[in-house]
């Protein structure tokens, strides 16, 4: 895949994400709340360059409207994974935020060979173990 060609990320870092329902599409459906886990796999040499990039994007995104939280996973044993967790209170929130200029200039600034795997989800109940 041409990174460049990519219209969920317009800069350099590609987007995995699952193609039987690609990630712009899961952003115009509606449901409220939703956990976004986006998954990243950081070039060699990179992981500071990116944690401080994730940093700049959840700034941004912690000042829209429905954003709740946000945490970053970081993989051990030298792992060149990060996945980030964010919930909202529904994907137009998200929508909102991810389409705002300030985001989509900060998508640009990812490294070539990043790529990520974003996932919009709900929770869901399973009788005797979790609810949603």
């Amino acid at each position: 895949m041409d990174t460049h060609d990519d219209p969920l990320h317009p800069g350099p870092i590609r987007s995995l994400s699952n193609t039987t329902t690609p990630f712009l599409r899961q952003l115009q459906h509606d449901a409220n709340p939703v956990v976004l886990i986006n998954t990243f796999v950081v070039p060699e040499g990179k992981m500071d360059y990116m944690i401080e990039l994730w940093r700049k994007d959840s700034m941004i995104m912690k000042a829209q409207p429905g954003f709740i939280s946000a945490q970053l996973y970081g993989g051990i044993a030298g792992s060149n994974v990060l996945i980030n967790v964010a919930v909202w209170e529904s994907t137009a929130d998200l929508r909102s935020g991810f389409m705002t200029e300030a985001f989509q200039d900060t998508l640009k600034e990812y490294p070539d060979g990043s790529a990520a795997y974003p996932q919009i989800l709900k929770k869901i109940a399973v009788s005797n173990v979790c609810t949603a």
